[in-house]
């Protein structure tokens, strides 16, 4: 008797067939997914590249028109502002200084009515230094910050900077006392009243005696 042929399954039915057609399938779309994401990367670029573009052609603007001199002054400003922290006075007059940068009045002037700085940050700076290297007072702080012989911030900017000063003053009267009293040989009275004295470091009396009752510590 002849065998009969085996009937061959139609193409479509066959397993093999459907695993290629999900593996084109599959491959097709994470090639789209990773346009999208090279599309999206790439516009993320461009909106940066054009915002920096776009800031550095409005400084330049600002500038156009300048001269060296003036140009000069106003990258020195920047300078103070970003690393020593100054005031807007305290770099007018370092600026025009004799035996500062020496710039002319109007070359000087014009650097600080160009120069974007937050003062108001630069007196915080200020008072923290203060805080953390010379141990002072709030009040001792204020009054540094708006002295014509010392920082020469305004009333304002002092006022914004010992409001926003993280500052432990009965750690800084402490340090003081210890200070007086080992320099010195003040007794605690005697430090008492030149940590609270108005010629003197300017604690509050609250902050003096923290540091008198903790003097031995």
């Amino acid at each position: 008797m002849a065998r009969e042929k085996k009937q061959k399954k139609p193409f479509f039915k066959r397993i093999w067939v459907w695993v290629v057609i999900v593996l084109v399938a599959l491959i097709a779309i994470g090639s789209i997914n990773g346009s999208d994401e090279t599309t999206t990367s790439n516009d993320s670029s461009n909106d940066a590249s054009k915002a920096a573009n776009s800031s550095s052609s409005a400084e330049e603007a600002d500038t156009k028109g300048a001269s060296k001199n003036q140009l000069s002054a106003l990258l020195k400003a920047k300078t103070y502002s970003s690393m020593m922290h100054m005031s807007k006075q305290a770099i007018f007059a370092q600026l025009t200084a004799s035996t500062g940068d020496k710039f002319s009045q109007e070359d000087a002037q014009y650097a600080v009515d160009h120069l974007k700085a937050d003062y108001n940050k630069n007196a915080l700076k200020k008072a923290e230094d203060y805080s953390k290297q010379q141990n002072m007072s709030k009040e001792g702080i204020r009054r540094q910050l708006t002295a014509s012989t010392g920082e020469k911030f305004t009333e304002e900017e002092a006022q914004y900077a010992v409001d926003n000063l993280k500052a432990d003053y009965n750690k800084n009267a402490l340090n003081k006392a210890k200070d007086y009293r080992n320099q010195q040989n003040l007794s605690p009275e005697q430090i008492r009243e030149q940590l609270t004295s108005q010629t003197g470091e300017l604690f509050t009396p609250e902050e003096a005696d923290y540091a008198i009752q903790h003097l031995g510590d």
